[in-house]
């Protein structure tokens, strides 16, 4: 995955200079009224593709807390049920206990008869 990724960055940075390489010509970018920026074309690519990669990545990031905080309450409920479910056992356990205790006092009074 490491490979196919750095191939994609590789590509992506080669079309980045060829594009720059061509695409010298001063620019103006309004930003509001009464700011304008004027540089190359290919200076302001770059920019927007430096903003657009940290976005990128800040969405990432975002995703993954999101996801830590969802796998944290699903185990919390997990968590829970399990408790529930091994306190189950231990009655049921308890119960069985108490009726094979009561099983030989059935069986030695019907010998008895």
């Amino acid at each position: 995955m490491r490979q196919l990724n750095f191939v994609m960055i590789f590509v992506i940075g080669l079309g980045l200079v060829l594009f720059s390489i061509q695409n010298t010509e001063p620019v103006s970018i309004k930003f509001f009224e009464g700011k304008v920026i004027q540089a190359p074309l290919c200076i302001e690519l770059i920019v927007a593709m430096g903003i657009g990669a940290v976005f990128a990545w800040v969405f990432n990031v975002w995703v993954q807390v999101q996801r830590i905080f969802t796998i944290r309450v699903e185990m919390e409920a997990r968590d829970e049920q399990i408790a529930h479910l091994e306190e189950d056992v231990e009655r049921y356990k308890a119960a069985l206990e108490e009726q094979q205790r009561l099983l030989p006092s059935v069986s030695s009074a019907s010998t008895e008869k």
